[in-house]
C-alpha cells in the first residue's frame, strides 16, 4: 500500500472563521475564530462533544453555510458555495429511493460533466466509482434493496464519482452497527490511499479517529466552540486495527484523546 504524500503548504485553509447563527441583536455564537491549514492529501478528524460546532464547519468547507467572519480556501481560491471541487458524504445516505444505486451516483455525474463527457464516458465514471466501493453487483438494486452499509457505501461512490479535491464526511459510520462500521473503515481506508483523497471528517468516536486520521482536531464545548488541541497520529500506514491497539503511540494518542474530551471538556461543561 501506498505512503500518503503531504507537502507542507495549506491545500485548504481556514481562516478566523466565525458562525453566528440568528439575528446580529440575539445572534448564538457556534464557532469563534477557528483557523486550521489542511495539506494535500491528510486526513483530518474533527472531534468533540455534541453542540460543539463540528457539522457547523464541515458545513461551512462545503459551502453549504457562509462564514460570519472569516473565510475559507480551497487551493487558493475562496468558497463561496457549493462545488464539485468537494464531495460530501452524510451520516444519512440522502440517496433518491426512486433511483437505483447506478442512477443516484450517475445524477451527480452528468451535473458536474455534462458537456464534457458523452453518456459512454460518464457511465465509465459511475462504473469506476462502483467498482472502488465493490458494489457492480448492486448497480441496478434500489435503496430499499440494500443495507445500511451498502448504501453508506454508494454515497460515498456518488461523492467520488465526481472526482472531488476535498472529501468531507460528516459521521458517514455513526448510524451503523460495530460490524459493518469497522468494515467500512477499513474500505475507506484502502479508498482514501486508492485516491490519495484530502478528507475532512467529522466524528464522536476516538479509536476511528484515531484508525483513519493524520492529525485529530479537539473542539472546545460550545457555544462559542474553538479548536482546543490538535493530535498528531504518528502511527505508521498502512495501519492494521488489532495491531495497532498493542503499539505505545495507539496508547498515547487515547490517553490524549481522553484527557481532552472526559477530563477538560467535561469540567468545564458542568
Amino acid at each position: 500500500m501506498l505512503q500518503r504524500v503531504k507537502p507542507e503548504w495549506a491545500f485548504v485553509e481556514i481562516a478566523g472563521v466565525s458562525k453566528r447563527f440568528g439575528a446580529r441583536d440575539a445572534s448564538f455564537l457556534a464557532l469563534e475564530n477557528i483557523s486550521l491549514s489542511i495539506a494535500r492529501g491528510e486526513f483530518v478528524s474533527l472531534i468533540g462533544h455534541s453542540g460543539c460546532g463540528k457539522s457547523t464547519l464541515l458545513n461551512l468547507v462545503a459551502g453549504l453555510s457562509e462564514p460570519s467572519e472569516g473565510q475559507i480556501f480551497c487551493e487558493g481560491q475562496a468558497i463561496a458555495g457549493p462545488g464539485p471541487d468537494r464531495g460530501v458524504v452524510f451520516q444519512n445516505h440522502s440517496l433518491l429511493p426512486w433511483m437505483t444505486c447506478r442512477e443516484n451516483i450517475l445524477l451527480g455525474v452528468r451535473n458536474v460533466f455534462k458537456g464534457a463527457l458523452d453518456e459512454k464516458g460518464m457511465a465509465a465514471k459511475v462504473d469506476a466509482a462502483l467498482s472502488l466501493v465493490h458494489l457492480e453487483h448492486a448497480a441496478s438494486k434500489y435503496p430499499c434493496e440494500i443495507s445500511g452499509g451498502m448504501k453508506q457505501r454508494v454515497g460515498i461512490a456518488r461523492a467520488l464519482s465526481i472526482e472531488p479535491k476535498v472529501l468531507l464526511l460528516d459521521e458517514p459510520f455513526g448510524a451503523l452497527d460495530a460490524l459493518t462500521r469497522a468494515s467500512l473503515q477499513d474500505e475507506l481506508i484502502r479508498i482514501v490511499e486508492a485516491t490519495r483523497s484530502t478528507v475532512l471528517m467529522v466524528t464522536h468516536d476516538i479509536d476511528e479517529a484515531i484508525l483513519l486520521s493524520d492529525r485529530v482536531v479537539m473542539m472546545t464545548n460550545g457555544p462559542a466552540a474553538r479548536i482546543g488541541e490538535v493530535l498528531t497520529v504518528d502511527i505508521p500506514r498502512p495501519r492494521d486495527r488489532l495491531a495497532m491497539t498493542r503499539t505505545a503511540g495507539y496508547a498515547e494518542c487515547r490517553r490524549r484523546l481522553l484527557e481532552f474530551l472526559y477530563l477538560k471538556q467535561v469540567k468545564r461543561g458542568t
